[in-house]
């Protein structure tokens, strides 16, 4: 068994580990992403966690939801989310030689990285990404993955200040038309 991260406060804000309580505005926050942000919306194949917030994040020994809160009072409304999920990318949609180079067990997957846009550039994204690194490897985990799609505006030069470069999948269209999917890997501390 491993501790879950401590609550770090970043400016007017509380990064901590999410509680039941911030099940709803976590999905907020989700959802508003998949349809402001990324314009397809919800996507049953890939979305089910964020049904199932609670399930998927909050029960696992190594699952994680970190949550960004503004304000001070414990009521303070969720701003960004970051989830970490034991599991690497399925193949398909994603290569073979990626699914078997980040299989599921000794991957953590790091997941919902998003922070409404009214909140950026606070260094939410980036601590959220430090705490969950930090939680990967002391549950032991070989690697953390991600992918993300690099045409939403400032994901790119921040995923690859923290991670490497993994496979540029654009060209092979993997998601479907219209989807700019990076596989990336943020080395973990030991």
């Amino acid at each position: 068994m491993h501790d879950f991260p401590s609550p770090r406060p970043v400016g007017p804000y509380l990064v901590r580990p999410a509680t039941p309580e911030d099940v709803e505005g976590a999905r907020s926050v989700m959802l508003d992403t998949f349809y402001r942000e990324f314009g397809y919306g919800y996507v049953p194949a890939w979305h089910a966690d964020v049904v199932d917030v609670r399930g998927t994040y909050l029960t696992g020994p190594r699952h994680l939801l970190l949550v960004a809160v503004h304000g001070d009072a414990p009521e303070g409304k969720v701003v960004a989310t970051t989830g970490l999920l034991s599991r690497g990318p399925a193949h398909p949609p994603h290569p073979r030689w990626i699914a078997e180079r980040y299989p599921s067990g000794s991957t953590a997957q790091l997941v919902r990285v998003y922070v409404r846009p009214g909140h950026r550039r606070h260094g939410l994204a980036r601590t959220m990404v430090e705490m969950a690194a930090d939680f990967a490897a002391a549950a032991d985990y070989a690697s953390l993955y991600l992918h993300t799609n690099v045409d939403v505006p400032g994901a790119r030069p921040f995923w690859e200040s923290v991670a490497k470069e993994i496979f540029d999948a654009r060209s092979t269209g993997e998601h479907g038309p219209g989807f700019a999917t990076v596989h990336y890997e943020i080395p973990l501390p030991r």
